[in-house]
């Protein structure tokens, strides 16, 4: 069971929670902390053996916490993705082989692709593959599609692997943080498009990849996870890309793993991240 605490911060907070937990014979396996001292917030992680009230267990807690208190307990650490894809297959294809043997974190439920081109390898893998195309409609009318294939499965996210859609406030609304994209640059260095031939233009020598909660604003959501490699003057556009793409699936992977595992706070849209 893993317990997730986020309220402002108070002298005791630790000894008040520890010791609520003591008191009715709740064994904690980990427990993690930390105080932004700015902004005067506490974040808290347990991990700790199962309660057979987790209803109770939110209620007595949040009795000893600050008024302000967001208190959640996960009961199933098994979480569920929808996955949403164009024509690129490196990173859906690294998340159905760890699907596949276990090491994702989470079950895929089913995969959604404007384009056809990636049914086969999801075939291949059991995975339910809906495609709704974008051509000859309205923005509008691709969303409700979407939507309504999205809806089909219960989830916990919607990861965004290579969904190359700008997605509608509306839409981006109806599932508040629960949209994770790969962005294919260190942001927030060469937003938008074509970032491998932004970055081959500007000389850079390092190139990265960025995994985000996805927003209304473009490529500004919350940071889960970040990585880069080096360059440098011998790598065309296309190298870039190619070394590019292999820092994208790491840096998915591992943001999802973080997701699943309850690791990630979201606040004034930065993330707190207990690794």
């Amino acid at each position: 069971m893993i317990i997730l605490i986020q309220c402002s911060d108070r002298v005791g907070l630790v000894a008040a929670i520890s010791g609520l937990l003591s008191k009715k014979g709740i064994n904690i396996v980990s427990m993690r902390e930390y105080v932004d001292v700015e902004a005067n917030c506490f974040f808290n992680r347990v991990v700790c053996e199962q309660y057979h009230d987790p209803q109770i267990l939110i209620s007595e807690l949040s009795s000893i916490l600050p008024e302000d208190a967001r208190v959640n307990i996960n009961t199933e650490p098994q979480k569920k993705i929808i996955v949403l894809v164009t024509k690129e297959y490196h990173c859906l294809s690294d998340i159905l082989v760890r699907n596949h043997f276990k090491t994702l974190g989470a079950g895929v439920q089913a995969v959604i692709g404007n384009h056809a081109v990636l049914k086969d390898i999801c075939d291949r893998f059991g995975i339910p593959f809906y495609l709704v195309s974008h051509e000859n409609k309205s923005r509008e009318d691709f969303e409700l599609q979407l939507q309504t294939a999205i809806n089909k499965h219960s989830y916990d996210y919607i990861v965004l692997a290579k969904f190359m859609r700008i997605l509608s406030p509306a839409f981006v609304e109806s599932f508040p943080m629960h949209i994770v994209n790969i962005h294919h640059s260190f942001l927030p260095a060469f937003v938008g498009a074509s970032p491998y031939r932004q970055a081959y233009k500007r000389g850079v020598k390092i190139i990265g990849a960025t995994a985000h909660f996805v927003t209304n604003q473009l490529d500004e959501g919350p940071i889960i996870e970040q990585q880069v490699i080096q360059v440098d003057h011998t790598y065309t556009a296309a190298d870039m890309m190619r070394a590019g793409k292999e820092i994208e699936k790491a840096v998915l992977a591992k943001a999802l793993k973080l997701i699943v595992e309850d690791r990630v706070f979201v606040y004034n849209n930065k993330t707190i991240v207990f690794s």
